[in-house]
């Protein structure tokens, strides 16, 4: 399947069947849960590897509440 054709194009280590390491070659993040990933980086003194293969988009998640009165 173009699953598996993927997948053992991205496996750097382990055998089939078994738990494998993946090079992940595009990271896509969006404005609702990334502020927290990039705060547990800021807090552990981390930088992003490689923003080069990281694309962030807007999510379509509309605030069901007045945010500006929480």
């Amino acid at each position: 399947t173009l699953f598996d054709k993927v997948w053992k194009k991205h496996v750097l280590h382990g055998k089939e069947g078994e738990p494998q390491l993946l090079y992940i070659d595009l990271h896509l993040i969006h404005e609702v849960t990334s502020p927290q990933a990039f705060e547990g980086l800021r807090i552990q003194n981390r930088k992003l590897r490689r923003p080069d293969l990281t694309f962030a988009t807007l999510d379509h998640n509309v605030p069901t509440i007045d945010i500006f009165n929480i």
